[in-house]
């Protein structure tokens, strides 16, 4: 490959891992307004395990880049950005375009890395660290006392919602099957085995009253024990339908019944609140602060990196024409923490 080229990962339709392309090309060019990032890291999220199953609920049509966030260096400014920012090393939540060796990123959408951070650390927080930040103190407004119920605690948000949890002096119970029980004690979760035990009765042993807050990726059935275990003034953050990941049909309507259900819950008065959450709300109606939000909360994710309240859990980390492989790891629901691509 020479330095004039790019190598980009392409998901030409609905397939099986093995089918994504790696193709190479010419390295973009700034834009105004834009820099070229060299990747040093990007990974694997639960958003392209559904959009190559067609069902990630706003992807884009057929053939498209996957790669939801990246971590690199700038090596070309556009019109109207500083000069100073090349060899700057930046993450960007970019939703697609990450799997590529060289990406061209708006400026204004991408957030300083601390030196000392290495690039894979800090991919396995961007979209993730983000997510687990905004729901735990943006939506939950979790405070030290209390107690809050997280399911998935050893995937890819979960690890991190507990680690952040755990930092602001908040009781953490976690679902998880049992080989992972061990890593969650030790990161000071109660763990319940979501295969084989009942979580809400569980859940009432442990807390009598109910839970400050539930963080629930699962979504289907799921959902609606997930508010019963609430206690009066909490809190549920869904993110997401996991248990339809399979599913055939709409890709809309599991996330339009999470919205219809939310909705409802809301319009009760019993005290309790419920948000469907989505990490790119406000974006289209007020950039500037959405940008703004996710520059200072990725940066408060990247402090508690930096201090140590948070372990980067890299599940492996394998160059970007191993692709196939990294997903197929990904959705083998094997692994702790994130898989990581790099050049």
């Amino acid at each position: 490959m020479n330095a004039a080229e790019m190598v980009e990962v392409v998901l030409p339709g609905r397939v099986e891992p093995e089918g994504l392309e790696v193709r190479q090309g010419p390295v973009p060019t700034a834009g105004p307004g834009q820099v070229v990032v060299r990747m040093e890291a990007t990974g694997v999220s639960f958003a392209e395990q559904q959009m190559r199953r067609g069902r990630y609920y706003d992807q884009p049509p057929f053939p498209f880049v996957p790669g939801y966030d990246l971590v690199g260096t700038v090596i070309e400014t556009g019109d109207g950005v500083a000069p100073s920012l090349a060899g700057t090393r930046v993450a960007a939540l970019l939703k697609v375009g990450g799997w590529a060796t060289h990406v061209a990123v708006d400026a204004a959408d991408l957030v300083p890395v601390p030196d000392g951070i290495g690039a894979a650390q800090a991919e396995t927080v961007v979209i993730n660290g983000i997510t687990a930040w905004q729901m735990l103190h943006r939506k939950a407004r979790v405070r030290a006392g209390h107690t809050v119920l997280v399911h998935g605690a050893n995937g890819g948000v979960g690890s991190v919602l507990v680690q952040l949890a755990r930092a602001t002096g908040v009781q953490v119970i976690g679902t998880a099957s049992a080989r992972h029980h061990a890593a969650l004690r030790e990161a000071g979760v109660t763990p319940i085995d979501y295969r084989t035990e009942n979580i809400p009765a569980r859940v009432r042993e442990l807390a009598p009253g109910g839970v400050d807050a539930v963080f629930d990726h699962v979504g289907g059935r799921s959902i609606i024990d997930s508010w019963r275990m609430l206690a009066p003034g909490g809190t549920l953050v869904s993110y997401g339908s996991a248990s339809t990941r399979d599913d055939e049909g709409s890709k809309q309507w599991p996330v339009l019944k999470l919205l219809a259900r939310v909705w409802l819950w809301n319009a009760l008065p019993n005290r309790r609140r419920a948000y469907f959450f989505n990490v790119w709300a406000g974006r289209a109606l007020t950039p500037s602060r959405f940008r703004a939000r996710l520059r200072n909360d990725l940066t408060e994710v990247f402090t508690a990196l930096h201090r140590g309240d948070i372990t980067p859990a890299i599940a492996a980390q394998l160059p970007l024409d191993r692709v196939a492989e990294a997903l197929r790891l990904a959705e083998s629901g094997t692994v702790s923490g994130k898989v990581v691509l790099v050049p």
